[in-house]
């Protein structure tokens, strides 16, 4: 209770935050990493003075503090029981260029990807890259001496290290930089405790006996990629230990030290001249795990820029997973591995020299099946499936994960076929075939056993597999941990990896840095049990979890959130493209990421008591601001759909709470419009009267979408066309909420449009989508409009019949909610089959050569389509770039937009407005603005057409509309 009151004194006295809610305790009690270890707050300080302040508060206290970034590490280095100190939200500056040096200096919350950005014009980059480059912060690259692909040609985090500003256990800033052998001797006299670091440094590594202790235990030199405790065989490197390097750089000690020395706020990093222009990159294709490896002796001959394997494992999870089964283009029959090699030149003949020169090398020793080329975006594409290596194999169904604790493992390059080959019958001898990806050219691969640590039998395993294979990692005198650290996975082999004697040697080196003990304790050294503080319990009962939908395919909604590894794609900007996850990009709150939701469900599912798990206030605060874009279901690599998640919570929650009035209205807004409109201009007038709203509880910046005056129905019946002909067959038209109150001019379109191509366009009597009840949670109306719509369309739709939607939140519930819904799951799934937005179904009669461009005009326009979320996940903007391309003289591009924001009635919220505007201005509203005013704006959701208009007061049109006014 004490330390409650001292919290809160302390968020007092803070600029930035301090959190100490059970929520969100909940949300960084995890990482990447298969660890929970709840803290007792969570801070976002703004300054230094924050940063030195939460340091004190810590040290008299006897707590820790846990530095934290993205928390994307993998072996538990981002969970603490003191303070978490989170700098991702605020120490996100680049501070500048210098040319003449040829560094940056950043605050250590900059994304890597987002420094490379700004560092382009200026010619340069900063070469390592994680497969989390994209959310990924520098400040954890630093700590963990992230390596990534390009370390074989350029090295690793450790090798960019210019200069560290940091805080001291005492509170006071430092920095480490280059020194020469004269200045750091001068640096060991005094008595701060910057002087007493380094003294002890320099009394500990002159000692000639600790200098060949080191070099008899530590991992061999030639391996690269090492993270086995502190760098202190680095330091022997210069000349003061008896080295060839004139200066010393303890900045390089901090590199790898997994913030338990120090508190780093500033970085100053070398970086290098881009890559060459031209790149080729040569796909290896093998039947054996072992031939993938032996070819890599061979291929690393031929100064390759990149050279990563991927496993059939993966490989097979791409096959279900809706953003990177398009990446799979370049595979060549079903191998059991693969080889990305990557060659790169200044001209374009150069490069191709180097790949046929490489592709020769291999088929004169007989490596690969199929050797094939891939050029230019192909490569990038090739390299996200590489990259989503981790997240993918989140997605594995049922409660055997692929588990870390082998996972980083780095060889001599030419031990790696032998080591491998060890390890594979290692793995046998324990039941197991593990799955192999990444870092091949640098001798290190990913290797993960598939365990389920529900199981008590699987938990042992877990550490005798580690223990194994530590054992043969230092039979080669290799790297337990090539990249991501030691943490809690490995530290506790630290001792028996570099001996006894060095081991003892670190545990000084921390107590000199460190005399308090405030740093990450229980990583590296005194390192914690690594078969402890699992966030999976061994042995437990599995819950029973009741749902209304259908999670069957994930085995239940507990292993649906399960599936969320933490590796925090939901974390990315906007400049790496894709729509995930807008709440996050608007507001840089770990609370809004697809992450957060995931592990918050989990987490009260898996320990309330309640009868109701749902019935959680936690649980409603991290879902709030979910839009239920649906970015997640295709976008998370691990194939977690938060918008359905969300749906069943809002659900659950609601029936322990009771639905608000506002969510009844919503909800039920096609019966309101029905009866709205009979007289449509009064219902107009009075829905977007200032009480009105202020009543309703929405914005008053918004106005209430108009009802038109007749419905698309009653122009149906008006207007359909008698006996006529219709060469090119029948489809049926669905006719949404939407469209049939609001857009009716769009269903015209849309009806006049494929009658005068040669369709039969047939409607029948049939329900709303529900996709309004669906988003308030409103399931058993959802179910019953789902079940009414299955059973009237079960006998009409077929492939020769299709249906066809204007409105794609609408049209897409037949492919998405309907299955988790419907009593009649045989039907709705073949229903599924033959429901197609317009757009899908326009490009596929393209492709049949149904609709040509000679029905259209040859005027020219130029056109700029934003897809609607629900489209880029379950869809493809890309059929609607088919679609508008048609006309001969049309230039169509697809603008890369994100999310509108505005997602039904989340935008028209009055509490919601202001963030439902920002995630509109991260993309979508600049681009349009900086769109020329005789250029269209295409945009397929009513919604998206509403927000842009309120962010840019630019008119949008759906590509339907655009389209009937190209005919000739």
């Amino acid at each position: 209770m004490s330390i409650l009151k001292d919290l809160e004194q302390l968020a007092g006295e803070l600029e930035g935050t301090l959190l100490y809610d059970d929520l969100h305790k909940t949300l960084y009690s995890t990482d990447a990493s298969v660890y929970r270890i709840r803290p007792n707050a969570v801070a976002l300080p703004k300054s230094t003075a924050d940063i030195s302040r939460l340091i004190r508060f810590a040290r008299e206290h006897n707590i820790s503090v846990t530095p934290r970034t993205a928390g994307t590490s993998l072996a538990g280095q981002a969970v603490g029981d003191g303070l978490v100190i989170d700098v991702s939200k605020h120490f996100t500056k680049i501070l500048g260029y210098n040319a003449e040096k040829k560094t940056v200096t950043v605050q250590p919350g900059v994304i890597r990807d987002e420094l490379n950005l700004y560092l382009k014009p200026h010619g340069v980059f900063f070469a390592p890259i994680t497969s989390t480059s994209n959310r990924a912060m520098i400040g954890g690259m630093v700590g963990n001496n992230s390596s990534g692909t390009t370390s074989i040609r350029y090295g690793v985090t450790r090798d960019k290290i210019a200069e560290v500003k940091a805080i001291l256990s005492d509170g006071s800033e430092v920095v480490f930089g280059e020194l020469t052998s004269a200045e750091f001797i001068e640096k060991t006299k005094g008595d701060s405790l910057e002087n007493k670091i380094y003294k002890s440094v320099y009394d500990e590594l002159s000692l000639k006996e600790n200098q060949e202790e080191i070099i008899k235990e530590f991992p061999k030199p030639e391996i690269h990629r090492r993270n086995t405790g502190y760098a202190v065989d680095i330091l022997l490197k210069s000349e003061i230990f008896g080295g060839t390097e004139p200066t010393i750089n303890l900045g390089k000690l901090l590199c790898g030290s997994e913030g338990t020395l120090a508190f780093t706020t500033e970085i100053t990093l070398k970086v290098d001249d881009l890559p060459p222009a031209h790149s080729i990159m040569v796909v290896g294709h093998y039947h054996t795990i072992q031939e993938s490896l032996e070819s890599v002796v061979v291929a690393m001959k031929h100064h390759l820029y990149t050279c990563e394997m991927i496993d059939d494992t993966i490989l097979d999870c791409t096959k279900t997973n809706r953003e990177h089964i398009k990446n799979r283009f370049f595979l060549v029959g079903e191998p059991k591995a693969i080889m990305l090699f990557e060659v790169a030149s200044h001209t374009l003949e150069d490069a191709e020299n180097q790949a046929n020169a490489l592709i020769a090398d291999l088929e004169k020793h007989n490596f690969g099946y199929a050797l094939v080329k891939i050029y230019g975006p192909d490569i990038d594409k090739a390299n996200e499936l590489r990259k989503a290596g981790l997240g993918l194999l989140g997605s594995i169904v049922g409660d055997n994960k692929a588990a870390d604790s082998i996972e980083d493992t780095a060889v001599e390059l030419s031990d790696l076929p032998a080591y491998i080959a060890e390890f594979s019958a290692m793995m046998l001898s324990h039941g197991q075939e593990a799955i192999y990806y990444a870092h091949a050219g640098a001798g290190e691969l990913h290797l993960r056993p598939v365990l389920n640590l529900k199981k008590t039998e699987d938990l042992k395993l877990f550490r005798t597999i580690a223990t194994d294979v530590a054992h043969l990692v230092k039979k080669y005198r290799g790297s337990l941990s090539g990249e991501h650290g030691d943490g809690i996975v490995r530290g506790e082999f630290i001792p028996f990896m570099i001996g006894e004697k060095n081991y003892e040697l670190l545990k000084r080196i921390k107590l000199a840095f460190d005399p308090n003990s405030v740093f990450n304790i229980g990583k590296i050294v005194n390192a914690l049990k690594m078969d402890e503080n699992h966030r999976v319990i061994s042995g437990r009962v599995e819950p029973d979890i009741k749902t209304f939908q259908d999670f069957s395919d994930s085995l239940g909604i507990l292993r649906a959130a399960e599936k969320c590894n933490g590796s925090g794609d939901c974390r990315k900007m906007p400049s790496a493209g894709g729509a995930m996850c807008p709440s996050y990009r608007a507001t840089r709150n770990e609370k809004e990421t697809t992450r957060a939701r995931a592990n918050a469900l989990r987490e009260y599912l898996t320990y309330s008591e309640k009868e109701n798990k749902f019935d959680q206030k936690e649980l409603y605060e991290v879902f709030e601001l979910c839009v239920s874009c649906k970015a997640c279901a295709s976008e998370c690599p691990s194939n977690v759909d938060v918008a359905t998640l969300k749906a069943e919570f809002l659900y659950q929650y609601q029936k322990a709470n009771g639905f608000s009035t506002r969510s009844k209205i919503f909800a039920n807004n096609a019966k309101l419009n029905k009866m709205g409109s009979k007289f449509p201009s009064i219902t107009n007038f009075i829905s977007n009267q200032s009480l009105v709203k202020k009543t309703m509880g929405i914005a008053p910046e918004r106005q209430v979408p108009l009802l038109a005056k007749k419905t698309f129905r009653k122009w149906y019946e008006n207007n359909k066309p008698k006996n006529a002909d219709f060469p090119n067959g029948q489809l049926y038209l669905f006719v949404d909420e939407f469209t049939n109150y609001y857009d009716v001019n769009i269903g015209i379109d849309a009806f006049e449009l494929l009658t005068k191509l040669g369709y039969e366009v047939l409607i029948v009597n049939h329900e709303e989508s529900g996709r309004t009840y669906l988003s308030k949670g409103f399931l058993e109306e959802a179910k019953k409009i789902t079940d009414i719509n299955v059973n009237i369309f079960k006998d009409l739709i077929a492939a020769k019949a299709p249906l066809i939607g204007i409105e794609p939140s609408a049209i897409l519930t037949f492919r998405d909610e309907y299955l988790r819904l419907a009593s009649d799951k045989e039907n709705a799934e073949r229903i599924s089959q033959n429901a197609f937005t317009i757009e899908e179904f326009f490009k596929k009669e393209i492709i049949d050569g149904k609709i040509t461009p000679d029905s259209f005009s040859e005027e020219t326009k130029e056109i700029k389509i934003h897809g609607h979320c629900h489209q880029k996940s379950l869809s493809s903007v890309e059929a609607t770039f088919a679609m508008l391309n048609l006309p001969k003289n049309n230039t169509v591009t697809i603008y890369n937009s994100g999310c509108c924001g505005m997602a039904g009635s989340f935008g028209y919220e009055k509490e919601h407005y202001k963030v439902s505007m920002q995630m509109g201005e991260d993309t979508l509203f600049p681009k349009v603005r900086n769109t020329a005013e005789k250029v269209k704006i295409a945009a397929a959701g009513t919604s998206c057409r509403h927000q842009i208009y309120d962010g840019t007061k630019r008119e949008a049109q759906h590509p339907v509309s655009i389209l009937r006014n190209c005919l000739k």
